[in-house]
């Protein structure tokens, strides 16, 4: 029999047919001049999704490679980091920051919040010694499915000198985020998310004012020792053998964004976020994150009384070939998650909550048939 799943992940994602095949080329000379051409065109294609006049670093690694990256680069033994956290991923930056002897002073806020601005300019307003030299914090959280404000975030630093490192592996090109123009040092992005592509990739920009840190730097750091891969970027290469044909895949990508344009590929994933959010509430569920802080790339879905997310995600995927993701963190048994991040169209969301219809509805716990599909076209239909 015939199969196939539509993934709703948090990502991997699915990857368009076009990268696919721009990643089934012929293999090239890593030091030779198509080479060169290659990194050089994605270098420029990169800078303008995050909105960037600054350098671009392209890392063969997952994002967790460049959230350590980030560390091991700006951050030495001893140094405090201010680690503003709203979920599971949060928590990997400390535990990355305990690795590498960073001091991690923690501002937790609760799992389904976005961070509090005002408490951040508190905070840093109290460090009259300037011991805080880096924040770190997520741009989406991908484990609640809420979108962090990083403009009034960046904004709360006010005058004080600790860089901004913001991971935005989930949101880069999902949800608005102006590097230059919001004043962020360094931010991180992953190729399996809203670029289309498949793992292995991580991405981060980096300001003039980061890289002046990373000259002082006396943190240990080899493979992914970001003034090594600059140096090497100078002359067209990478430092150590990069993974070819994700870099031509992402050459693709980067041209359907281009043609797609940053805004549009914003405002579809607000479309999905909104088909889905209208579609659960239509099923009487509890979604975890307000409606002024969801995620663009993924919403997280509490889980009725008396049952498991394993209850939901199982039969999604073995009866009706429907892939969500289970819960983190502090929901680990609580939530379920629907990706809508990457590529990822309406007739997917539609799918997928016309499945979750008969799931729910064999639990017995929900009786009306094709309410959720019939709220999601209706937001989809405003749309024109």
């Amino acid at each position: 029999m015939l199969s196939k799943q539509i993934l709703l992940l948090p990502g991997p994602t699915p990857v368009p047919p076009r990268i696919v095949q721009a990643m089934a080329a012929p293999a090239i000379n890593h030091r030779g001049p198509e080479f060169k051409e290659l990194l050089t065109e994605v270098n420029q294609g990169l800078q303008e999704v995050f909105c960037t006049k600054g350098e671009v670093i392209v890392l063969t690694c997952s994002g967790t490679g460049g959230m350590e990256a980030a560390v091991a680069n700006f951050l030495e033994p001893g140094d405090k980091a201010l680690i503003v956290t709203i979920g599971a991923f949060g928590g990997r930056f400390i535990k990355i920051c305990q690795a590498f002897g960073v001091e991690a002073e923690i501002m937790a806020f609760p799992y389904g919040q976005a961070a509090d601005p005002n408490r951040l300019a508190e905070r840093l307003a109290e460090d009259k010694n300037k011991t805080i030299k880096a924040i770190l914090l997520q741009h989406n959280e991908t484990s609640t499915g809420v979108l962090n404000d990083v403009r009034a975030l960046s904004q709360a630093r006010g005058d004080h000198p600790a860089l901004l490192i913001v991971d935005s592996i989930s949101g880069l090109a999902a949800a608005e985020l102006q590097t230059d123009a919001w004043d962020l040092d360094v931010v991180i992005a992953g190729s399996q998310k809203a670029l289309m592509l498949p793992p292995g990739l991580a991405v981060l920009s980096i300001n003039e004012r980061a890289w002046r840190v990373a000259e002082k730097c006396a943190n240990k750091r080899y493979y992914l020792d970001l003034l090594a891969a600059r140096k090497s970027k100078d002359k067209g290469q990478t430092p150590y053998t990069p993974a070819v044909s994700l870099l031509f895949g992402l050459r693709e990508s980067l041209k359907m964004l281009q043609e797609e344009t940053l805004a549009g590929s914003q405002a579809r994933h607000a479309l999905m976020r909104d088909m889905v959010r209208a579609g659960i509430k239509a099923l009487g569920l509890e979604l975890l994150a307000a409606d002024e802080v969801a995620s663009p790339s993924v919403t997280a879905v509490k889980v009725p009384a008396g049952i498991k997310p394993k209850d939901i995600i199982t039969p999604l995927r073995e009866k009706y070939g429907v892939v969500v993701a289970g819960g983190q963190g502090d929901v680990k048994d609580s939530v379920f998650r629907i990706g809508h991040l990457g590529y990822v169209l309406p007739t997917d969301i539609l799918a997928g909550l016309a499945a979750l219809e008969m799931v729910l509805d064999e639990l017995g716990l929900v009786r009306a048939e094709g309410v959720a599909v019939a709220a999601a076209q209706k937001v989809l239909r405003k749309t024109g």
